[in-house]
């Protein structure tokens, strides 16, 4: 899915969301600054396979869809920080539904799977 699809007006409001949350890092990147303001180096660490690239990237596109908000501290070196802004919270909400219907099909997959 293409990034113009989420500003394109004559598009389902469901294909605009997930044109913002499209890709493999952006949702546990939400899940991740949901809490609470965090530097890209801890983000790395928390979620490994996750390359400084792909981060930078996925970083400057949420940012730009005003999802996360970037703080460079002053100093040397210095610091940069990412959190959530109202709109970010606002995503991560209505996609908690969306988590606990993954969770519930997940549970049901390992049941299914569960020899008798």
């Amino acid at each position: 899915m293409t990034r113009s699809r989420a500003q394109d007006p004559n598009v389902c409001g469901v294909t605009a969301a997930i044109a913002v949350i499209d890709g493999k890092w952006k949702t546990v990147l939400l899940w991740v600054l949901e809490s609470g303001p965090h530097r890209p180096g801890a983000m790395r660490r928390r979620l490994p396979g996750l390359t400084e690239k792909v981060l930078t990237q996925a970083l400057r596109e949420m940012e730009a869809d005003g999802l996360v908000h970037r703080e460079v501290h002053a100093g040397l070196p210095l610091k940069t920080e990412y959190s959530l802004t109202a709109f970010g919270r606002d995503l991560a909400e209505a996609l908690a539904p969306l988590s606990d219907w993954g969770h519930r099909r997940l549970e049901r997959l390992g049941g299914a799977r569960t020899p008798s």
